[in-house]
Formats: C-alpha cells, structure tokens, sequence
C-alpha cells in the first residue's frame, strides 16, 4: 500500500487517497526532526525561567491571565481535552474523520506545535489501524480552532470517549487495549496543539473541492446530453462568441460541450427554432463562473493545507514562543460560502434543464412518458428537484457574516466556519440527487429522439447508465431510480 508522508508539501490531489484509507501515513524524516526539536525546545524554555506562555502554563480563554503550577501542567492538558469535548449533532462521516486525523498529524508535523513525538505517532496508529475517533458535526465556531470537534477527535490518544474500529463504536480504551496500543500522557500544551486548529473545517472544505471539481466534469457533460435531449443548437458554444468575452471557465466550458456533441446526429438535424432557453444557451457563462470559484477556493484549501493553524506557536531557531490568531478560520470560511454558491448553481441551472424537458415541447411527449394522462411519468422528480434547489438556496446564506463572541469576550470574533463547512457539505450531497434527476430526464428524452441519436461520446455513457436506470415505460417508484442514479454518479466521472 502505498505510504504518503506528513510534513511534505502536501496537494488537494492525494486528499482522496488519504479519506478512503487507500494509504498509510508516516512522518517525513524532517518532520520526525522538527517536531522532536520544538518538544525539546518548549521543555527547556519551561525549565529556565518563570514567564507565562498562554495554555502552556496558564488557563484558556479569559481564564489566560491564571498561572498553574508546574505539578499541574499535565492535568491541565487532560483537562482541556474533556472539557472541550462538548459535540451535538451528526457523527462526521468516516472518510472526513481519517482526513482530520491526517491533516492535524500534518500541522503538527512542521515542529511548531511543541507536542511530544509519541503523541504524534498515536494519532498516525489511528489512522493507518483504521481506529476513528467518534466526532459530532455541531460545537465549532470556527475560531480559537475546531475546538469541540478536535478534542472527539483527540479524546482517545488519552484513552478516553469513543471510536469506530472494525465497523463497531466501542471505547476508546478497549480499542487501544485490543490493539496493542497505550494511551499517552499529555504534557505541557499538548492538548491545546491538539484542539487549536482548522482540521475538521480543513477536511470539509477540501473533499468538498475535489467533488465539486469532479460534479462539474457532470454538469458539462449533462448540459451537453440535455442540449440534445432537448433539440438545442450548438452555436451559443462556437468558439467566436468566448474569444470575445474570454473567461477562462467559460472558454473551457464551451469547449467540452462542443467536444461531447462531436458526431451527434440530432445537432445534424434541422432546427426550426430561433434561440434555446438560457438554462441551455448560457451554460458555458454559468457553469464558467462556478468552475472559476472553484479555483480560487482550491488555492485556498491548499495554502491551508500547508501550514500550521494551533496557537500558541514555538519558533526555536528564533528563540521564540509567540501567541496569535492562526486557528481563526476566516480564510476557509469565506472560501466555502463562496463555493456553496458555486455548486448551488450548477445544481439550479440542472433543475431548470429539467423542467424544459418535461414541458411537452419540440416534440417530446408531456413528462416524458408514453401515454401521459394515464402515467405521470417524470412530473414529480422535478417538484423533487424544486424542493432541492431550494434548500441549497438557504443553505447558502453565508455563515461567515456571522459572529457569536464567546469565553466572556476573549474571543470576540469567531469565523463560523465550521457551520460554513457542514453547509457546504450538505449542498454537495443535493447535487448528487439534482443530477441524478436530471440524468434521469435525459435519458428519456434521448430515448424520445429515436431513430437519431446523440453522439458517440454521450451514447457510451447512457448505455452504462441504462444498465442501472432502464427505460421508464410506466409508472413506477422513482426513488429507487433516483437512489441508484445517484450511486452512479458518485463513483463515475464522464470523461471525454
């Protein structure tokens, strides 16, 4: 299996790998250096004099201004952990846990952190043994860190709260007892290292780029299919009309639908109509404008990614140990409002393709059904999809214009990134189910257009998809289409 290494220039690219478990992690040979330095450091900065250092030898939040005695450093650390483990909601899904897991082992792995290397090395015999911290979706604020999902996260390196092992939630400790492995003992700012930080904002946001990248790959090739579906002209993509007015995401876009359209007989065929709705003919400014949006959060994601995000920092070779703001999660938080929007509206544009197609126009019989009146046909999965569309709407009211302050003032500026993330998320997993529908309709539609059909391109991806969704020549139950379409399109990317 192959083994990617924490504290190496990381990319978006190997975060999939990582989420499914398809690796093992390790630490690069210079991030085992920098992480035993900075412990070294810390150790004997606190052993030479008596300053403060916030949530080193001090409490938390607006209790900083109380010293602890050096006997009682350790059970600070637990503390902080218990305290902090405070999450409601849903479980986070498996493949983010392993992400978050990955991803806190990579800040730490940069040696700024000052946490012991055995603490390092529980957290990587968590992932590579598959053991996964039980973590709830509710209780961050997106600053000071992800602090409630961080300390579920971290609860089992001292042999506390739950985990996921072998497809069973039991106790921590008995899944480290029947592993071979032994809880550690948190010293002096461990357990701060451990919670401040933007991992579980960080492992939303970068799945949810790598799916977005790869719906949009899908939503090309459905405008594409639906053009014909419809009987639409190709011209609003010629090559002349984005030449002047040159978007990048819009050129590109124009020029896969035109690529996918190659050969297609029913673009061969006579059109009687003038123009096409703009759910057709603005596809490449739409679809463009949302691929443009997805480049920018991606350099986001990657930047964060790459950097160090607990607080307070350690700098050795500066003589150093500096307090600031690095695990405020505006930078993430804005980036995935933005990219909300952006998915939202290649799911929005999907939904108004189906409603042209089930119109009873250009020749398509009304709902896309033999017999209409006595069938129904495809008249409700485009009420299902309003339904969608709608929510996504709402769920794309920004999170991070807001702001609650929390620990008595101290922190009084917080990103709401987390809320921005697991937003985000749910608006991912609508645009399977809009695409599945849409999928749906035009798959029937083609089936309308008979004897002329569509290109090569899309006819080898409709007969893959005709042996999961057949032909509805009835009415039937559509969930269970629309179920197996969206199984379908999760584990299939169209490519060209």
């Amino acid at each position: 299996m192959r083994v990617i290494q924490a504290g190496l220039p990381l990319t978006i690219e190997q975060i999939r790998s990582v989420a499914l478990g398809e690796v093992k992690i390790s630490l690069s040979p210079q991030a085992e250096a920098n992480i035993a330095a900075s412990y070294q450091y810390l150790q004997n900065k606190l052993q030479s004099n008596d300053r403060l250092y916030y949530g080193i030898n001090t409490g938390f939040g607006s209790l900083c201004n109380i010293a602890i005695p050096e006997e009682d450093l350790s059970q600070l650390q637990h503390n902080l952990v218990r305290s902090h483990a405070c999450g409601c909601g849903e479980l986070v899904p498996d493949h983010l846990v392993r992400l978050m897991l990955f991803l806190k082992v990579q800040s730490l792995s940069y040696g700024h952190s000052a946490v012991n290397p055995a603490t390092v090395q529980l957290l990587l015999e968590l992932y590579n043994l598959n053991i996964l911290p039980v973590v709830y979706n509710q209780g961050s604020l997106g600053a000071s860190g992800d602090l409630a999902p961080l300390a579920h996260l971290c609860l089992p390196l001292i042999g506390d709260g739950k985990v996921k092992a072998h497809g069973q939630i039991m106790e921590a400790s008995e899944a480290l007892q029947k592993a071979g492995l032994q809880p550690v003992k948190l010293g002096a700012k461990e357990g701060l290292a451990l919670l401040n930080g933007t991992q579980f904002m960080l492992a939303y946001a970068s799945w949810c780029v790598l799916e977005t990248e790869r719906l949009a790959h899908w939503a090309d090739f459905l405008a594409a299919a639906a053009l014909d579906a419809f009987d639409g002209k190709s011209e609003p993509f010629r090559p002349e009309l984005h030449r002047i007015r040159p978007h990048k995401g819009q050129i590109h876009t124009a020029n896969q639908i035109l690529n996918w359209l190659k050969g297609s007989e029913i673009q061969a065929s006579e059109k009687v109509h003038v123009q096409d709705p703009y759910s057709f003919r603005c596809v490449p400014q739409v679809h463009g404008a949302s691929k443009q949006v997805v480049e920018h959060v991606r350099q986001v994601v990657e930047t964060e990614l790459n950097s160090v995000t607990d607080n307070p920092n350690v700098f050795p070779e500066e003589d150093a140990i500096l307090s600031g703001g690095n695990f405020h999660g505006q930078p993430l938080a804005l980036a995935m409002d933005y990219l909300a929007i952006g998915l939202h509206e290649l799911g929005h544009i999907s939904e108004r393709r189906v409603y042209k197609l089930i119109s009873g126009e250009r020749g398509l019989p009304p709902f896309l059904v033999a017999n209409p009146g006595l069938n129904s046909g495809l008249m409700i999965p485009q009420y299902t999809a309003a339904s969608i569309v709608s929510q996504n709407k709402q769920l794309c009211t920004p999170a991070s214009v807001d702001s609650i302050p929390s620990s008595n003032g101290q922190e009084d500026h917080v990103s709401m990134g987390a809320n921005a993330a697991t937003k985000l998320y749910r608006v991912l997993d609508n645009t399977y189910s809009l695409f599945s529908i849409e999928m749906l309709n035009i798959s029937q539609a083609l089936h309308f257009r008979k004897p002329l059909q569509s290109s090569p391109s899309i006819c080898q991806v409709m007969e893959r998809w005709r042996k999961v969704v057949p032909v509805v020549e009835t009415d039937r139950i559509l969930s269970i289409d629309i179920h197996n379409g969206r199984g379908f399109i999760q584990s299939n990317t169209p490519t060209l």
